[in-house]
C-alpha cells in the first residue's frame, strides 16, 4: 500500500512539472511571437517612413514639372489633388478586399507560423 502511495504520488508530482513545464513553454512561445510580428511591424513602419518621404519629394517635383509645363505652377498641384483624390476614392470603395483582408491574413499567418 505504501509503494502504490509513493507511485501515485510521483505521478502527481510528475504531473505537475508537466503543467508547469506545458505552461512555461506557451508563454514562452507567444513571446516569441508577439516579438516577430511586433519587429516585422517595426522594421516595415520604418520602410514606409521613408517611402512616404521619397514619394512626397517626388510628387513635388511631379507637381513643380506639370505646372511649368502648363506655365502655372498651381495648376499642376491641383492636377495631382485630384488625381490623389480619384485613387482615395478607389481605396475607400475597395478597402475591404484590398487593404483589409491581405493585412488580416498575412497577421494571421505570421502568429500561426
Amino acid at each position: 500500500m505504501e509503494t502504490q502511495r509513493g507511485t501515485i504520488k510521483s505521478i502527481y508530482e510528475e504531473a505537475g512539472e508537466y503543467v508547469e513545464t506545458r505552461l512555461e513553454l506557451l508563454k514562452l512561445q507567444a513571446i516569441s511571437k508577439s516579438s516577430d510580428v511586433t519587429s516585422s511591424v517595426v522594421s516595415g513602419l520604418a520602410v514606409f517612413i521613408f517611402a512616404i518621404f521619397a514619394f512626397i519629394f517626388v510628387n513635388i517635383g511631379l507637381a513643380l514639372w506639370i505646372g511649368e509645363l502648363l506655365e502655372s505652377s498651381y495648376l499642376g498641384f491641383f492636377i495631382l489633388t485630384a488625381f490623389y483624390a480619384l485613387i482615395a476614392v478607389l481605396l475607400h470603395s475597395f478597402r475591404k478586399t484590398w487593404i483589409k483582408d491581405p493585412i488580416t491574413t498575412m497577421l494571421i499567418k505570421k502568429m500561426l507560423n
